[in-house]
């Protein structure tokens, strides 16, 4: 779910078989994203999975790194993650988002290999647009709980909506 001048681009890592299945983002059960980008204020309601295509009207949209699903994102090589960089790179030019939401630190490191990055802001751009890194909202990833990634995104959402 991309368009042209989006306020927010997300870019997950890649699809979950249960995504993969249903043809929807941030579909597998237990994923995180739909309640953050709620909480956080992207949307007036949580969406379901199957109304991702429902982020357009709210400015923001979707997109995976790698296309390759997997029941997880370790499954993936560097190099799946390299050439998705590239990918990301040319769809990045040529629908110029406001800002490029990473959803997933260690993808963005390997991918851009930014060893040292941190979440939030990056000091690198994808084709001269920021960059944000953000936790990986996936079930499987107990690192952040949804208070935290909601904080998160919330700060996301305050810079790019301001």
């Amino acid at each position: 779910m991309v368009a042209d001048d989006l306020t927010v681009l997300f870019c997950g890592i890649n699809p979950s078989l249960v995504s993969a299945a249903t043809g929807h983002h941030f579909a597998r059960p237990g994923n995180r994203f739909w309640p953050a980008l709620n909480l956080a204020g992207f949307t007036p309601r949580r969406l379901l999975p199957e109304e991702d295509g429902e982020l357009l009207r709210y400015g923001c949209g979707v997109t995976n790194l790698v296309d390759r699903p997997t029941r997880a994102a370790s499954e993936l090589s560097r190099e799946e993650l390299r050439g998705g960089a590239a990918g990301l790179e040319r769809l990045v030019t040529r629908h110029r988002p406001k800002a490029v939401a990473m959803v997933g630190i260690t993808a963005w490191r390997l991918a851009f290999d930014r060893k040292r990055a941190q979440l939030g802001l990056q000091p690198d751009r994808i084709t001269g647009r920021p960059v944000w890194v953000l936790p990986n909202p996936s079930g499987l990833n107990a690192h952040h709980q949804l208070p935290e990634l909601t904080r998160l995104y919330g700060e996301l959402r305050q810079w790019a909506f301001a």
